[in-house]
């Protein structure tokens, strides 16, 4: 079966065609694409991303700079889901094996009152501080308590979880930011 015509000419200029189709299909297809709205799928990201991200400027700030930090916002009393959060920031640390060093907890006290001993000892190494010490400058979607949010090593704030999250989604999203990252 043949698909080129026997004559020399008209050969060529079938194969001129088929180059010059060749080289015009990904400009026709932009095109296509920017005129029928089209969107590529969903973002790979679990966390809502905070766009712009928001530069922070805190004391309690100063000694983590240069790590990622997970922040929860809850009163020093701190109920049943507040300290799933906790746990969850801590375990979330801990599964980054060698990398466990790159990230680091806060947790930024609502109200007055201090936490008691037994939880501390519970999640040893997160920082702790009155949510006065880091000011304005977080999203309120519902209230701060609802969310574990995420501080890149620059200082900026620039992500957030939802309320009852998915740990094994925010361990995919914490360690594909560690592996891209060539900061902290």
């Amino acid at each position: 079966m043949r698909l080129l015509p026997s004559d020399p000419v008209r050969r060529g200029r079938v194969k001129f065609a088929a180059l010059g189709l060749f080289f015009a299909a990904p400009f026709v297809l932009a095109w296509l694409a920017y005129w029928l709205d089209w969107a590529p799928g969903a973002a790979s990201n679990y966390g809502e991303l905070i766009t712009p991200p928001r530069p922070l400027q805190a004391p309690v700030l100063a000694d983590l700079r240069g790590k990622w930090v997970l922040v929860s916002f809850d009163a020093a009393s701190c109920d049943a889901y507040c300290e799933k959060k906790l746990y969850f920031m801590r375990q979330l640390r801990r599964a980054q094996g060698k990398d466990q060093e790159r990230v680091e907890r806060l947790w930024l006290l609502t109200g007055a009152g201090r936490p008691r001993a037994a939880l501390l000892a519970a999640i040893e190494g997160t920082h702790v501080a009155p949510a006065a010490a880091l000011g304005a400058g977080f999203p309120v979607a519902g209230t701060l308590t609802d969310h574990v949010y995420v501080i890149d090593p620059l200082g900026n704030l620039m992500m957030r979880y939802p309320r009852d999250p998915d740990p094994s989604r925010m361990l995919k999203d914490l360690q594909r930011l560690l592996k891209v990252s060539r900061i902290g």
